[in-house]
């Protein structure tokens, strides 16, 4: 019976699909095409976390290269530690992690799945709450030999923290929702995410966060993928 449920659904989903990308190119002939003409596909809750934790790998990319400038002796306005913690405090800590501590990882607890994993990724986020409030801290006084190196110190912590933090949660755990959970709880959970995103951000809370995480790589000139290309 559950196969049977699952290849209606895929059949049905497939349909719909085929008959709005049949009906995309009439509506573009008539120039009719309007933002509320393509509805956004409701998000999975794995494909919410999964992009929740590219854009904390995004920062700590930024973490990375401001640390190895700073080494290397340059001079960098505090504002770009200062708003990159900020992000990594409101969006990373405030509200990713919450969901995950309050909505997610009670399920695998509950199953019995992956529970020595869930309990590494709570103590690692309470460690990397601690790290972002010493950035906080330092970043104002970088002038300071001393503050600088508890700055970079801190940052540098953060990257070897999140780094295996974030690929073992977005290779093992997520993927791994939909074996623990029926469609409709997936369903239900999707919701959830979406809703305490409006609670705890306000609305296009995620937007907001990637424009200013955007903004921060410019200014510290990170931005530019085409730079990172091997020279030939």
């Amino acid at each position: 019976m559950k196969n049977a449920f699952l290849r209606r659904r895929l059949i049905l989903g497939t349909a719909a699909i085929a008959s709005t990308l049949v009906a995309l190119p009439a509506l573009a002939q008539t120039g009719s095409v309007t933002k509320t003409d393509i509805q956004k596909s409701p998000m999975s809750a794995g494909e919410r976390l999964m992009r929740d934790n590219a854009l904390t790998s995004r920062i700590l990319l930024l973490y990375t290269a401001a640390e190895r400038r700073l080494i290397q002796g340059e001079d960098l306005e505090s504002g770009i530690f200062t708003q990159s913690a900020e992000v990594m405090r409101d969006f990373v800590h405030g509200y990713h992690e919450k969901v995950e501590e309050d909505d997610v990882f009670p399920i695998f607890k509950k199953t019995g799945r992956m529970v020595e994993l869930v309990t590494a990724l709570e103590n690692q986020h309470a460690a990397g709450h601690q790290l972002t409030d010493k950035i906080l801290a330092a970043a104002p006084g970088i002038a300071n030999s001393d503050q600088r190196k508890a700055l970079t110190d801190a940052m540098h912590a953060t990257v070897t923290l999140y780094g295996p933090s974030l690929a073992r949660e977005s290779t093992d755990l997520l993927p791994t929702l939909r074996s623990v959970m029926t469609p409709s709880e997936l369903d239900a959970l999707a919701q959830t995410l979406e809703k305490a995103e409006g609670e705890k951000l306000g609305a296009e809370g995620f937007d907001k966060a990637a424009k200013k995480v955007e903004a921060i790589e410019k200014k510290l000139g990170t931005y530019d993928l085409s730079q990172f290309a091997p020279k030939t």
